[in-house]
């Protein structure tokens, strides 16, 4: 099944890494793409930049455009895994990879809807289905 791996913190902590300490959380995260890739099961990885960003919330027929962060919390989103793996727990277990103190790991299930592709409905019962494989 697809699992989306949401990656939050506290942005300037994470800044505040020393070069070992950032070695450190990284050298995990290779070893996680490492035992994925190996299952076939990596999807995309993406390490997200500082949330010199904006958010935009739309409200009926208002927007708003505020800065960062992305939501109404104190941590940031940092990265995103997309993994394929059996169950729940094996997305559970991938996050003793990404660990770090602070770190807030949240899991979902994905629909695969292939590229470009917007269904009017997503079905109920393909909402946890797993991606097609080539």
């Amino acid at each position: 099944m697809l699992y989306a791996i949401a990656i939050l913190g506290d942005e300037s902590r994470v800044a505040a890494w020393t070069p070992a300490e950032e070695s450190e959380v990284m050298d995990r995260h290779k070893q996680l793409r490492q035992k994925l890739t190996a299952a076939g099961g990596l999807g995309p990885v993406m390490r997200l930049q500082t949330t010199a960003t904006r958010t935009v919330r739309r409200y009926s027929d208002r927007k708003f455009i505020t800065d960062g962060p992305f939501a109404e919390t104190k941590e940031q989103l940092l990265g995103i895994y997309v993994v394929d793996v059996p169950t729940f727990v094996d997305a559970v277990a991938a996050t003793e990879y990404l660990n770090f103190e602070g770190g807030i790991f949240e899991i979902s299930p994905l629909t695969w809807l292939g590229l470009g592709v917007v269904p009017e409905k997503i079905p109920a019962d393909e909402i946890c289905v797993t991606r097609p494989r080539k």
